[in-house]
């Protein structure tokens, strides 16, 4: 069965379960599982996307308390009490989407952690980018770009990134519940 046939047959808090491994707003995972069945992933993105619009700042401030600092350890790898909701497999997940930060000679990992105190202090929340693909010297940029970002402008590109984080996730996802499913048949 394909990981979208295995989500769409999930009961419902199974369905949160996974989809909470995307993003860690409760509500989104809640509206999304409750428009299930989907037919197809592009629905499924669509879905996510309303979803993700319709958050206030509190339930998208819920869904970075998940999202480990740009070029840091991810937060399963962090000393205890550091801990937000977000498991194992969101951990890895951002592990390989931030990959292009790991062999950054150690300026740039400094620069990269002064970076995100500046970012944090000036916004108060974690500095969001869809960093897939990214090398650290591209992913230091944006961050020095976007402190110039008025409140208003930040939230909107921290909203528009964390829909391309989720898209990716919504993606590996079913990839992941699929070959489970496959593995258990």
């Amino acid at each position: 069965m394909a990981g979208l046939e295995v989500l769409n047959s999930l009961p419902a808090r199974a369905a949160r379960a996974e989809l909470l491994t995307c993003c860690a707003s409760r509500r989104w995972a809640d509206e999304v599982a409750a428009g299930r069945p989907y037919p197809g992933l592009p629905a499924l993105r669509s879905a996510s996307a309303v979803a993700l619009a319709a958050r206030d700042w509190a339930g998208i401030r819920e869904a970075l308390a998940a999202h480990p600092r740009l070029g840091d350890r991810p937060h399963h790898e962090r000393p205890q009490g550091e801990r937000p909701r977000g498991g194992d497999r969101e951990a890895a997940w951002s592990r390989g989407e931030q990959s292009g930060a790991d062999g950054a000679a150690a300026e740039v990992r400094a620069a990269l952690a002064a970076g995100n105190r500046a970012y944090e202090e000036r916004f108060g929340h974690v500095f969001l980018l869809c960093a897939t693909g990214l090398g650290a010297a591209e992913m230091l940029a944006a961050l020095r770009a976007r402190l110039g970002n008025d409140t208003g402008t930040e939230q909107a590109v921290v909203r528009y990134e964390l829909t391309r984080i989720v898209d990716l996730r919504l993606a590996k996802l079913l990839d992941v519940i699929g070959e489970a499913n496959g593995r258990n048949a």
